[in-house]
């Protein structure tokens, strides 16, 4: 990734006689790519936002109709909309993981752009002491916690689908 990150300058003598002209455009890009990072971000919050939404009431009015609702001619019927809360999971554990990798990339460039500003308080600092992830009683990543959110639901589903077969 380092080989990719950097452009070979055209006109080196620029910034070599002005180093201050370089730090000034790599802090200037550094801003720009830490916004970006911080959509990415907003945008899969936004998007877990919608799922859960989404899941809790298409839930909720399955419960209701099962509930208050004796007009269900068969509780085959249910299975469509399982179906498709199912397939909704999928496509927000795919949603998920595009973010994901979209936002491991870009954090990792920014460390790379740490490398040549004077402090990295991401890469080398705020990270490391986070334990870059790895230690769940320091810092419980978001994915970990959405992925703990899909395996709840699909045990709600199983039940509802076991108490269902069962009436």
């Amino acid at each position: 990734m380092k080989n990719n990150l950097w452009n070979a300058i055209e006109n080196i003598d620029a910034y070599a006689q002005n180093n201050e002209l370089y730090q000034q455009h790599i802090l200037e890009q550094y801003k720009i790519y830490i916004e970006m990072a911080d959509r990415i971000s907003a945008r899969r919050n936004l998007a877990n936002v919608f799922f859960l939404t989404l899941h809790t009431t298409l839930l909720s009015i399955i419960g209701f109709s099962v509930q208050n609702l004796h007009f269900v001619c068969s509780k085959w019927l249910l299975i469509l909309p399982f179906t498709g809360i199912i397939i909704m999971c999928g496509v927000w554990w795919w949603l998920l993981q595009s973010f994901r990798q979209l936002n491991t990339a870009k954090y990792r460039v920014i460390g790379l752009l740490e490398e040549k500003l004077p402090s990295s308080p991401y890469w080398l600092a705020e990270w490391k002491e986070l334990g870059e992830g790895k230690n769940w009683k320091k810092y419980l990543p978001l994915t970990r916690v959405c992925l703990k959110n899909r395996i709840v639901k699909k045990e709600f589903v199983f039940f509802v689908n076991e108490k269902v077969r069962i009436a």
